[in-house]
């Protein structure tokens, strides 16, 4: 199954595509992308044999999608339950490619994410958690019709500084209304 909006599209992730993902997100020590995605957690190398030993386990999970342009992986879509039994989801998005930041990318990427998750699963929301300091994940979330839930004022320390934490989220009559009138 695969979703494709221009020349972006997200997809399953194939065994194929796990040495591109490790070098993606662990082959560098402090990579670009992770000063936006939660900087204020560290970033814990995993060894490629071990990435290599989960893939079954990365494969098989359908809560994380692959990300491509013009057959080129640049990031992942993925989803968790907050709480699953009130199926209340979060989403997430990484671009690990500083390339493709600023473009559409991620905005486009999360409509397709966001519309497959609501056509697959019986949600009555979908949201994401941020930080402050992410502004351009914020934007992504205004032009996705999200409204600010939640801002938890300075509760996310990264170089000395304190930064508000930021839920976002739509509900799914919002998101079939936006889809009608073409996003």
């Amino acid at each position: 199954m695969e979703y494709t909006v221009q020349e972006l599209h997200i997809r399953p992730i194939t065994e194929a595509d796990i040495p591109i993902l490790w070098e993606l997100i662990y082959k560098e020590e402090s990579p670009e992308w992770k000063k936006w995605d939660a900087p204020y957690y560290d970033h814990v190398h995993v060894p490629y044999e071990q990435y290599w030993q989960d893939r079954l386990r990365i494969i098989d999970s359908p809560s994380f999608w692959i990300i491509e342009v013009n057959q080129h992986i640049i990031g992942i879509v993925s989803y968790y339950w907050e709480h699953e039994p009130s199926l209340w989801l979060e989403v997430g998005i990484i671009i690990y490619e500083p390339a493709y930041w600023s473009g559409g990318y991620g905005t486009r990427a999360l409509t397709l994410w966001i519309d497959h998750l609501f056509t697959a699963m019986p949600l009555v929301r979908v949201g994401f958690t941020t930080w402050s300091g992410n502004e351009r994940m914020i934007a992504v979330g205004y032009k996705l019709g999200m409204t600010m839930e939640a801002r938890l004022r300075k509760c996310r320390l990264y170089n000395g500084v304190y930064y508000d934490s930021i839920r976002m989220g739509i509900l799914r009559e919002e998101w079939n209304q936006q889809m009608q009138n073409g996003i």
